[in-house]
């Protein structure tokens, strides 16, 4: 019994300790959704369908409006950048995006250069099965990603 109840006390010990440091969890290494918060979301989009739309020199789509929704629940405006999905995630990597959607699946190539969100909706494919979409947001930056799935598991809710 005096084992276990030194080690609650150090347990308690540790969690006053992180907690007094400010440490949050989860956290953005480089402070994304602390600059977007009130500020820009940039946004990389790559036509897809009725995913994302470029016509003339704006966009639309479903993933736009959801974009747009979120820069709103973050009192952001959003700043939208279209290209390729190669270069939208270099802009991932390079800081210069905070997230990308595409009508992106859950099986995209991805992984090992951009965060994954969880899926937010359902695809059919041209071979008539299904998949799962998600967005993307530079590694690390937990702290955007799960503010980025809680706005969609909410706006999916609606």
């Amino acid at each position: 019994m005096g084992r276990r109840f030194a080690a609650l006390l150090v347990a308690a010990a540790i969690v006053l300790c992180v907690s007094g440091c400010g440490i949050r969890i989860p956290s953005d290494p480089e402070g994304t959704l602390e600059a977007v918060e009130g500020g820009v979301l940039h946004a990389g989009v790559s036509p897809n369908g009725d995913w994302v739309r470029v016509e003339g020199d704006g966009v639309s789509g479903t993933d736009v409006e959801r974009l747009r929704a979120f820069a709103a629940a973050l009192d952001a405006e959003v700043e939208f950048t279209v290209g390729s999905e190669e270069a939208l995630v270099r802009g991932l990597k390079d800081g210069d995006l905070d997230v990308v959607a595409a009508g992106i699946t859950d099986a995209t190539p991805w992984t090992t250069d951009a965060g994954v969100s969880r899926p937010y909706a359902e695809a059919t494919l041209a071979d008539g099965s299904t998949a799962s979409i998600v967005m993307l947001v530079p590694l690390g930056e937990n702290a955007f990603l799960s503010r980025l799935e809680t706005f969609l598991t909410e706006e999916g809710e609606r």
